[in-house]
């Protein structure tokens, strides 16, 4: 039902409609306190084939105090846009960023906020920006207490703010969609995703998979 809401809101705007989002996302336990993440992302205009946006992301936190965990990380990114004479322009992007996140749990309802500021350093041409994003996401669980987990729920929204900019507003991403779980530690993720922009709003179906791995020293 959030699905078709979502669609039906999204389809009324001037947007662009059959984009395709793939990603892996991989976890680590490193020390009892810190984890490694990394993730990769291809982003198509159409269900493929018209390469969009590919970047590489990893990460890693440290728990400074019960579910706050401050990290640092970097991105590199290859960006393609069409020109108003259907050529493609091709930038690329080194994006280091520092980021905190809180985690808590409702009953068996789990929320996540982070905060991350990234500097964007773009070519062709050459721009430095500094961009703030808060991001809220909610994974509820459909399964009863006590049975094994298969399906959860995903909601998210991120807004994301330039800073020194005439237009400080980049993009607001709404995203809503179900979490599959695949084994014990790995999970298929099916959604839909909404990013309004100024002057434009984009839609995405989103395909994820994620994995978890503990890589701490095991005690003899």
């Amino acid at each position: 039902m959030i699905l078709l809401l979502v669609f039906n809101f999204s389809m009324g705007q001037n947007s662009d409609n059959y984009n395709m989002w793939f990603q892996y996302l991989l976890s680590a336990k490193v020390t009892d306190k810190s984890t490694l993440t990394a993730l990769t992302q291809y982003r198509s205009f159409d269900l493929a084939y018209d390469t969009r946006l590919f970047l590489l992301n990893a990460y890693m936190d440290y728990e400074v105090v019960d579910n706050i965990k401050p990290a640092v990380g970097a991105m590199f990114l290859i960006l393609e846009s069409y020109n108003a004479d259907d050529t493609k322009r091709i930038r690329y992007e080194k994006r280091p960023f520092q980021q905190v996140t809180m985690e808590n749990n409702i009953g068996r309802t789990s929320f996540s906020q982070r905060f991350r500021v990234e500097e964007r350093f773009l070519s062709n041409p050459d721009e430095f920006e500094v961009r703030l994003r808060y991001l809220i996401s909610v994974k509820i669980p459909f399964n009863k207490k006590g049975e094994k987990e298969r399906l959860y729920g995903i909601l998210k929204n991120e807004i994301r703010m330039n800073i020194v900019k005439d237009e400080p507003f980049d993009s607001n991403r709404l995203t809503a969609g179900i979490g599959i779980k695949t084994g014990k530690n790995s999970a298929l993720e099916l959604a839909f995703i909404n990013q309004m922009e100024t002057r434009r709003t984009s839609n995405y179906g989103f395909i994820g998979f994620r994995n978890s791995f503990d890589w701490r020293k095991k005690q003899k």
